[in-house]
């Protein structure tokens, strides 16, 4: 399927922020780079895992609740999705929405973005849908519509939000709040506070898929950087800072090391990590406060029926 729009990052984009991630302290990869192909494969892969209890809770949020969620977000609006990836909660909401204007899902990974516009266009022919390429942390344009909508709607599932630090993740709400617009409003995913087993395990599967998606970002820098890492030197390991109330990711390299990236070389002691992803976790009133940061006010929440995973309609206050 075409797109609408293709922001999508360069290859020497994607070397600047790797380089730049290796030589900082302590040394970090940038994780929107996670979703190439097989990455967002492996992602999809990771949503269906027992251990991965956010995509069924925010399904069950969406099933459970979906009629008053659309309601609230109201008739001939256009759906703005950040990281769409395969768009399979989406529908959910493009089910029951009263005569939806567009569709615009957001997506890092342009053939597997792609391929789920090609979907849903195929599901909801009368739709008018609008896939853009972005690695939507930096500015993109949004589409013209054929119809324009009554109201804009902003959404960003998965708990995305958790991926980034305090003052990144309020630069993110602001943005979902302005692309938004006067009188629009903003669906979001915020996963919850809980025990350590449970956030452990969701973000260490038993069956090692979690670890073939965080070492397969290596494999792309191979592919695409024409970087020389040896993959079998490699681990990967995940825990939960309970100080900071977030799960935190990284690759570990098993033995002493020389990397080559882009013409640079790095070397990694035995045993030294790199972190990859950070997943915060929240309290209803720590997100609140931060939402209260960005400009935006909690209207309502709805979450699962064990609360461990919440979804929440946000307004400008």
């Amino acid at each position: 399927m075409d797109l609408a729009g293709d922001f999508g990052p360069e290859a020497e984009q994607f070397l600047r922020d790797v380089q730049s991630g290796l030589r900082s302290t302590p040394r970090t990869l940038p994780s929107q780079y996670l979703y190439d192909a097989q990455g967002s494969l492996l992602f999809d892969e990771i949503c269906e895992l027992d251990e991965y209890y956010l995509t069924r809770a925010e399904l069950e949020i969406l099933q459970r609740h979906g009629r008053e969620i659309c309601e609230t977000l109201g008739p001939e609006c256009a759906l703005i999705e950040f990281g769409s990836g395969s768009s399979l909660k989406t529908r959910e909401l493009l089910s029951r929405l009263r005569d939806p204007s567009a569709y615009v899902p957001v997506d890092i990974s342009r053939e597997h973005l792609q391929e789920a516009a090609r979907a849903l266009s195929e599901r909801y022919p009368d739709l008018e849908v609008l896939p853009i390429c972005a690695d939507y942390t930096r500015p993109f344009a949004l589409p013209d519509w054929d119809v324009p909508p009554k109201r804009r709607i902003t959404y960003f599932s998965g708990s995305t939000i958790g991926n980034m630090g305090p003052e990144a993740a309020m630069e993110m709400l602001e943005q979902l709040g302005v692309i938004a617009g006067p009188g629009g409003g903003v669906l979001i995913g915020v996963d919850l506070h809980k025990d350590r087993a449970t956030l452990e395990a969701a973000y260490d599967d038993s069956k090692g898929v979690t670890a073939a998606f965080e070492l397969n970002l290596l494999a792309r820098m191979n592919r695409e950087l024409g970087a020389d890492f040896d993959l079998g030197a490699w681990s990967y390991e995940a825990w939960y800072d309970s100080e900071h109330m977030r799960v935190e990711m990284y690759v570990k390299s098993e033995r002493a090391q020389r990397v080559r990236v882009g013409g640079q070389r790095f070397r990694f002691e035995a045993g030294e990590r790199v972190l990859t992803e950070i997943s915060h976790k929240f309290t209803l009133h720590g997100f609140a406060e931060l939402a209260k940061r960005a400009g935006l006010r909690v209207v309502q929440v709805w979450t699962d029926c064990k609360q461990l995973y919440s979804l929440q309609y946000l307004e400008a206050a």
